[in-house]
């Protein structure tokens, strides 16, 4: 690919492709370790064990990096659509003001404001208060997800609008966006594939510690060594059950594809004609690169493509060579000749995604999410009856694949952006065309904006979050190779002003500076 050659669109859909893949990068850990965190907290509070407490301070520390870090990140999102989108921004204004409204001022800042209570809570408010503070905040990191999705959803499958005199969408049904069926699939799918990320991590460093203190000959009845081989069991459990979980809602989402955006399911099994029963791909090869569908050959299995789009084995799908063929009956064979499409007025339109990246993006997040759940399998096996890994393959490999379901929930938003091209808002097939919203990614750009500019602030973006990466690695990296430390292995002091600490504050009795409860905020 010539870079060079980029017009203005190109260079903002990659600024904006990469930017928000870097985020969600974060996300996931944020919402899944944010959940598992809770859950420590919560067992710690009921049972008063050290290993709950020692885990809650130290898998904590790795969540509030990793928030701190994805907030950073996600404040360009929004800047991004009246830096180079204005014309999306124009379009959409009246759908999504509402959702990043809501999600801005109830769900961040329920987020933020009980995080905040959490971190310096410790000692401060009593202990089941403090827990529900930890509670409200993953509770608001969840549903902040949850109107993100509803306003990406709305984008896949529009409803609850009507096209306006000016040719704009116009809210109708505010609950009808909500309850969009393509939002609950996708943020389902979302929330149990968060789950998968933590517990990988949970996982990997885990295991990481255990063969670290084994082959230093620590003792195994220490409450430390707990520490590690619970968080290994935990996050076992919890990747093993997300990954079923995970295809479970996969399905769903799937079969909502094929209702709403046939051409993106046929696209990711390069499936180029219609075929009954239609074969699932395996793999592809000769010029899928090339978007000539015709020219591509698989190794597949029969009927289940069928199988993933109607629940049966004998049904047709439709093939790419047929749905263009619909879509340029339907939606023109070329762009208007309308000044908002700028230079590309006129030009043929492809309504097929670029086929390799919605076939590969598709099997990598597959692939990615198959092996996750391998390395617990390992884990869960290799921990059994109290034994403790020292494989160095197995131990490094498990703290390698702690990348994979990143990889997973990376691929599989790239596959559902890029498979909707060439609309960024796509036509819901549920309404008659006539009165259909849809908008061409070719018109959604800032009309003003010149290909020099776009480019400075990709590379501008590029390095500070460049920066941004080295040091959330150079955090983490510490913290993980420093472990459980001083400040997480001492329970936490009773509430000021209390006279009394609680039935199971402090149970040996030693006193607590306030360095202790900031060195938990670090």
């Amino acid at each position: 690919m010539d870079l060079l050659a980029l017009d203005t669109l190109d260079v903002a859909r990659w600024q904006f492709g990469i930017t928000t893949v870097y985020h969600f990068l974060m996300v996931p850990l944020t919402i899944g370790l944010g959940i598992l965190v809770a859950v420590m907290h919560t067992m710690w509070v009921r049972t008063s064990r050290p290993e709950w407490l020692r885990m809650t301070r130290f898998w904590g520390k790795v969540y509030l990096v990793n928030f701190v870090l994805g907030v950073a990140t996600g404040l360009v999102q929004e800047f991004q659509f009246g830096l180079a989108w204005s014309e999306y921004s124009r379009f959409v204004g009246d759908v999504f003001g509402s959702l990043l409204a809501m999600e801005a001022l109830l769900a961040f800042f329920l987020e933020s404001t009980f995080l905040g209570l959490w971190i310096f809570g410790w000692g401060r408010i009593p202990k089941r208060l403090h827990l529900a503070a930890l509670w409200a905040a993953v509770i608001g990191s969840i549903v902040s997800a949850y109107f993100i999705i509803a306003a990406n959803s709305w984008m896949q499958h529009p409803v609850g609008v009507t096209v306006g005199p000016d040719g704009r969408p116009q809210h109708v049904d505010f609950l009808a966006v909500l309850t969009n069926n393509t939002a609950l699939a996708a943020f389902s799918h979302a929330i149990v594939a968060a789950l998968m990320v933590a517990g990988a991590l949970l996982v990997g460093v885990g295991l990481y510690q255990l063969r670290k203190r084994k082959l230093a000959e620590a003792p195994t009845t220490d409450v430390d060594h707990s520490v590690w081989r619970r968080s290994v069991r935990v996050g076992g459990f919890v990747s093993l059950a997300a990954f079923v979980l995970v295809a479970v809602t996969g399905d769903w989402q799937g079969k909502l594809m094929y209702q709403q955006q046939p051409l993106k399911m046929s696209s990711a099994e390069a499936l180029c004609e219609t075929e009954a029963p239609a074969p699932f791909s395996i793999f592809a090869w000769a010029k899928l690169g090339s978007n000539e569908c015709d020219d591509v050959h698989s190794w597949t299995v029969p009927g289940l493509l069928s199988f993933l789009a109607h629940s049966d084995f004998e049904t047709a799908v439709p093939g790419v060579n047929e749905l263009q063929e619909q879509y340029a009956d339907v939606y023109g064979e070329t762009y208007p000749d309308d000044p908002s499409f700028g230079e590309r007025a006129g030009e043929e339109i492809d309504y097929t995604p670029v086929l390799a990246v919605t076939y590969w993006s598709f099997r990598l997040m597959i692939g990615m999410g198959a092996v996750s759940a391998g390395v617990a399998a390992y884990a869960l096996w290799s921990t059994r009856g109290g034994r403790v890994p020292t494989s160095r393959v197995g131990v490094y490999g498990s703290l390698l694949a702690v990348g994979a379901p990143f990889v997973a929930n990376a691929a599989g938003w790239v596959f559902t952006e890029m498979g909707r091209q060439p609309f960024v808002v796509y036509p819901n097939p549920d309404v008659p065309v006539g009165e259909q919203v849809y908008f061409f990614t070719a018109q959604a750009v800032s009309p003003g904006v010149t290909t020099a500019e776009v480019w400075t602030s990709l590379v501008s973006l590029g390095v500070l979050y460049g920066a941004l990466a080295v040091v959330e690695l150079v955090l983490l990296t510490r913290l993980v190779r420093r472990g459980v430390t001083t400040g997480d292995t001492t329970p936490t002091p009773p509430a000021v002003g209390s006279s009394s600490r609680d039935d199971d504050d402090r149970p040996d009795g030693g006193p607590r500076s306030d360095d202790d409860v900031l060195s938990f905020a670090y």
